[in-house]
């Protein structure tokens, strides 16, 4: 979570520059990196990258620029480029195997991680890694009874995370979008800001709104939070924004940085805040923040940095003495805390402890885990897995209701399929039910019945395209899911070495226990010359920009060309007969050049492609220049293709 407040070392800002300033591209795009500003230097290295044979340097501050960003596809897609080179860096390995990680690829970050122990000899440092892909694998393919929705109501592209409900509204973190606020370079986003939502009749957030009494015209980051059951203390965690900044240095930079401490508002009976330091804080030496009390409010939890723990930000806690004072804090243990980072406790009402680690075996940077005890005694820590976990960082964890054995409340995650940076998910857990069983089975070629064995099969919920199982099909390529009725989902097929297959299910007019059955068709890549044509890949009338939905269409090539670095093809755009020929042409040829420059943004070399259009000549029916022909034909005529050039 290297750009959130969880952060214990936060709002950096290098002491000593650059010799001079430069006016290129490449140079204002390393001072942006010097000065930890990721998100400004991305657009300048693109610049830098889109060339014949540019820089590996350029590519690898690049592939890092995504990676310190969150935007774990693109860092994929660049690290990716740069292993294409000889000589390579093996933290390169390392770094796109945990970007693979990111995204689901655990078997290709696998082969990474492996390579990365081959080349290095260092063994130990991917053990925990290797293990979490393994685990992933399996805890994707059998998901857990947990339903999660995204909270699109309060959700933007940026980042919201840290839901808190208090009473019936619920209190978040998020960062205030809008060119008024101030930016943290970092990102490129706004400072972080406690908001708080309503609840509809629906049980969804809405109307999301400043909290103006905590935010308190802070300079830099404020939030999470958390209260006491009656709702009449907060424990607010924010950037320290007085003058008493940490100096560091990072290589040969030095650099100044904020710590994070924890303030505690009480309302008094005028119905007023007054705030008071968290007494532990000390901004000098270390970070706390992260708090949440027992459900008795006689115990504190927290997160901090300071000596004495277990290794990067542990999970300590206080206890309320006879006077209302909390004691001095102790660290909850080597059971619960790990050489790594602890963060977000919460405390279920039955006294359950949830928080987020990357020390233990996890799918992918932060997962959440649960513990029973109190104190400095838990139990061993357990994964809560998928849907809970994912490649990317899942934290916030917070339980809200519990009925019985079915649990209620919120987590946070910055998973794909997410509206922005990190987003708000509500989340049902509940015992199993009735489903509808997805049976299927994998084939080689659409005009072959020749099974495809092995073949990685991935189930999303269509509407937001969240991942919700992934799994591979058996020796006799049948796979099975369990899916929910009046529901529509999208099912992908992919194996190295061949063109991906998808199509559509709706549930709509399907009965608990019955079952569906489809077939996913892979055609080989390795043949030269055969074509593909880009299914559901659209422009607007008389447009050659490349829409929202036709990305989705292009990610996936862009995916296919990232895991076979010597596939060379050709993209090509064709129009129906309708119009001017010598337009039609040009249009189409707009539109295929369009496709290839989105494919060079997102890592693919530009001399792998070829962008051809073809206008009208190439129909593929009979709808010619003075043919009367329907909507549909015409429709069939107008399609993006792929030619394999070579492989």
């Amino acid at each position: 979570m290297k750009n959130r407040i969880t952060i214990f070392a936060l709002m950096l800002l290098t002491l000593n520059g650059l010799a001079q300033e430069q006016p290129g591209n490449r140079e204002r795009a390393y001072r942006h990196i010097y000065e930890y500003q990721y998100a400004r230097a991305i657009p300048l290295l693109l610049k830098e990258v889109d060339i014949k044979h540019p820089r590996v340097k350029d590519m690898e501050q690049l592939a890092n620029s995504y990676y310190q960003v969150n935007d774990y596809v693109q860092a994929c897609n660049w690290y990716a480029r740069v292993l294409e080179t000889p000589d390579t860096n093996p933290e390169n390995l390392l770094k796109y195997a945990q970007s693979l990680k990111q995204i689901s690829e655990y078997d290709e970050a696998k082969k990474m991680l492996g390579q990365y122990a081959q080349k290095t000899g260092n063994n130990q440092a991917i053990v925990l890694e290797i293990a979490g892909c393994e685990a992933a694998i399996k805890w994707l393919a059998n998901p857990k009874a947990y339903t999660l929705q995204n909270e699109k109501e309060i959700n933007t592209e940026k980042s919201e995370f840290g839901a808190y409900p208090v009473d019936n509204q619920v209190y978040f973190t998020g960062e205030a979008g809008g060119g008024r606020k101030k930016h943290y370079g970092w990102t490129g986003n706004s400072f972080l800001k406690v908001f708080k939502a309503g609840i509809d009749s629906e049980k969804q957030l809405i109307q999301p709104q400043l909290v103006g009494s905590i935010n308190n015209k802070s300079k830099y980051h404020v939030g999470p939070v958390s209260t006491n059951k009656s709702g009449d203390i907060f424990y607010v965690t924010r950037t320290y924004y007085g003058r008493k900044e940490n100096k560091g240095k990072d290589g040969n930079k030095k650099y100044l940085s904020n710590k994070l401490e924890l303030s505690i508002y009480k309302r008094n009976t005028s119905g007023d805040w007054q705030t008071t330091p968290f007494p532990y804080n000390n901004v000098k030496e270390y970070s706390t923040g992260h708090a949440a009390l027992s459900p008795d409010g006689k115990e504190l939890y927290f997160v901090s940095d300071m000596p004495g723990g277990m290794g990067g930000a542990d999970i300590w806690y206080c206890e309320l003495d006879s006077q209302g004072n909390w004691t001095t804090p102790k660290n909850a243990g080597n059971i619960i805390n790990s050489p790594q980072d602890e963060m977000f406790p919460s405390i279920a009402p039955d006294g359950t402890l949830y928080y987020s680690s990357n020390g233990f075996i996890n799918m992918g940077g932060l997962d959440v885990f649960k513990s029973e005890g109190s104190k400095a005694s838990w139990s061993a820590p357990e994964n809560l897995q998928y849907p809970v976990n994912s490649g990317g960082d899942d934290f916030a964890f917070v339980v809200s209701k519990m009925e019985g054995e079915n649990l209620y409340g919120y987590v946070s995650s910055n998973r794909a399929g997410g509206i922005g940076g990190d987003d708000i998910y509500s989340f049902t857990y509940a015992k199993p039910k009735m489903y509808i069983a997805l049976e299927g089975t994998t084939y080689e070629g659409k005009s072959t019945e020749k099974i495809l064995a092995q073949t990685a099969v991935t189930l999303f919920n269509n509407v937001q395209r969240q991942l919700i199982a992934k799994k591979q099909s058996t020796a006799t390529g049948q796979f099975i899911f369990e899916i929910d009725p009046d529901k529509t989902y999208k099912i992908l097929g992919q194996k190295q070495r061949y063109y991906s297959d998808s199509l559509m299910v709706n549930t709509k007019d399907v009965k608990p226990g019955d079952t569906l059955r489809i077939a996913l068709h892979l055609e080989p890549l390795f043949e030269e010359g055969k074509k593909f044509v880009l299914e559901d890949m659209h422009y607007d009338f008389d447009k050659h920009n490349i829409r929202k939905d036709a990305t989705i269409i292009l990610n996936e090539l862009v995916t296919i060309m990232r895991k076979h670095p010597t596939l060379k093809i050709e993209l090509s755009s064709h129009t129906d007969s309708r119009g001017n020929n010598a337009y039609n042409m040009s249009l189409s040829q707009s539109r295929a050049q369009s496709a290839v420059d989105y494919l060079v943004s997102k890592g693919i070399a530009r001399n792998r492609m070829t962008a051809k259009g073809y206008g009208e000549s190439q129909l593929l029916n009979e709808c010619s220049d003075g043919v009367s022909c329907s909507s549909e034909a015409h429709e069939e005529n107008r399609r993006t293709e792929v030619k394999v050039l070579a492989f």
